[in-house]
């Protein structure tokens, strides 16, 4: 395994087992920058053996807020990018940071809380009408505050409310997901969280579900190679061979099967029309 020089990939980095037994790319290593929820919901460490013991790759994580997953790609440090906030990944794609942006999956953005539900959420049907009653109430509301897809989201829902957030009641955790949820089960306090990572961790947490179902909540993933015309050291061919894994029928279909008691944490949503025909990566010695 190569050995990695960088403070933040030794702090960071989470590495997947290699599965491949004989041959490897001539370059084997992949980077890839994704957001806490795929690796705080156990989606990648399911998945991603699969793949690596097809193609011989190996893939090394870090996991962080969508912002800093970018920002990784922005500065030339990983090869991919698997995030959740469109609207930056088309301006990354836009300034030339990356090739193209692919849909993968989605699930949804729910908001949880105590038992108690001081603020009547429950009673809510939007989640405009859920903020201004948290607000109202200054109910205990922690906020991702890290940058992330969440936090962007959770960020843009109180723009749409028309309120904004301060005060003892409203705390920034700059954590990721799964600490974020421990935070408010301590404090009693609501948060928005992604499905995924609430299913995964839901049977530890005191907290409740105290809305869903909203459209606002959507909550869809992209993969994007970063560019190699911009940095020509990305392994591009890795990433490329990752992103077309994902999106293919073989990658959409483990997506789909990964499930925590008995419930999907993501819904495939490659478009057909840019997958291409299943064959054998080409491997060398």
């Amino acid at each position: 395994m190569r050995k990695l020089t960088s403070a933040l990939w030794l702090s960071t980095c989470l590495v997947l087992p290699v599965f491949a037994d004989e041959q490897k790319p001539a370059n084997p290593i992949i980077k890839m920058a994704t957001t806490t929820s795929t690796q705080d919901s156990g989606l990648l460490t399911q998945i991603l053996p699969n793949f690596q013991k097809k193609t011989g790759y190996e893939v090394q994580v870090t996991a962080v807020g969508t912002g800093k997953a970018l920002k990784l790609g922005e500065n030339g440090d990983v090869d991919v990018v698997l995030v959740h906030a469109r609207a930056d990944e088309d301006k990354f794609v836009a300034a030339g940071f990356g090739d193209q942006r692919y849909s993968v999956m989605y699930n949804d953005f729910i908001f949880v809380g105590p038992e108690e539900d001081p603020a009547k959420v429950k009673a809510t049907k939007t989640t405009t009408d859920a903020l201004k009653q948290i607000a109202a109430t200054q109910s205990p509301f922690v906020s991702r505050g890290d940058d992330s897809g969440t936090h962007k989201m959770e960020k843009k829902l109180w723009d749409q409310a028309g309120v904004k957030p301060a005060g003892e009641w409203y705390r920034e955790a700059g954590q990721g997901m799964g600490e974020v949820l421990q935070m408010s089960g301590e404090l009693k306090a609501y948060t928005l969280t992604d499905r995924g990572t609430w299913l995964a961790t839901m049977d530890k947490s005191p907290l409740k579900i105290v809305l869903e179902g909203d459209k606002t909540l959507l909550n869809p993933y992209g993969i994007i190679a970063v560019s190699q015309k911009r940095y020509p050291d990305t392994n591009h061919a890795g990433a490329q061979a990752l992103i077309d894994w994902m999106i293919s029928a073989e990658g959409q279909q483990a997506i789909s099967d990964f499930k925590i008691n008995g419930q999907s944490l993501f819904t495939p949503s490659a478009d057909p029309a840019e997958v291409k025909p299943a064959t054998e990566p080409a491997k060398t010695n």
